[in-house]
């Protein structure tokens, strides 16, 4: 089963993935979707606040952020990492949770990336935003940081994410039963 969506002029067919017996979501990945990746960073860098930095929980906003830099002629964008890294010093630390991770996960920031953004507007993305606690996560880590958080967005707005008024999304994606209907 599929779910029929058009982002940013973009057809696209969501493969369902049933998480459990009563949830079901589609399931919305960019990474080697050059068509998608580009028509959407248009779209959200048109729709953006003025910022200084942007800033994504990896991995799958990934493709986003990059290109979101590369049309926007920035040469700098900051990742929150999953893990730890040898060369990362000064790490600030949040916990996650998210819908589509089993469990809490860390969320780290580098200290070098950090010390960039005080003072600074920061644009928080990501590709979907569901629960809203990875960009929560990012949020406190950027605040940390002693960064302003001038935008939250995303491509897609999950469940009842897309009747928040504090994120800027593309479009709205339903969230489905264990038998893949909508709720």
């Amino acid at each position: 089963m599929v779910y029929p969506i058009t982002v940013a002029g973009v057809k696209r067919d969501l493969p369902l993935c049933k998480l459990n017996d009563n949830l079901t979501i589609a399931a919305f990945v960019i990474f080697g979707d050059v068509e998608l990746t580009c028509a959407c960073a248009k779209a959200l860098l048109e729709k953006a606040p003025d910022f200084d930095y942007m800033v994504a929980p990896e991995a799958k906003a990934i493709p986003l952020i990059h290109e979101m830099a590369r049309q926007s002629g920035r040469n700098e964008y900051f990742l929150v990492r999953k893990k730890k890294k040898a060369y990362m010093n000064g790490v600030f630390e949040v916990r996650d949770k998210s819908i589509t991770t089993d469990g809490e996960q860390m969320l780290y920031m580098d200290g070098a990336d950090a010390a960039k953004m005080k003072g600074k507007r920061v644009l928080i993305l990501d590709d979907v935003i569901s629960t809203g606690g990875s960009i929560s996560a990012v949020e406190n880590l950027v605040e940390q940081a002693g960064g302003e958080v001038v935008g939250r967005m995303a491509i897609l707005a999950e469940g009842n994410a897309a009747k928040r008024d504090d994120i800027i999304f593309l479009e709205p994606l339903p969230l489905f039963d264990g038998e893949g209907n909508v709720l």
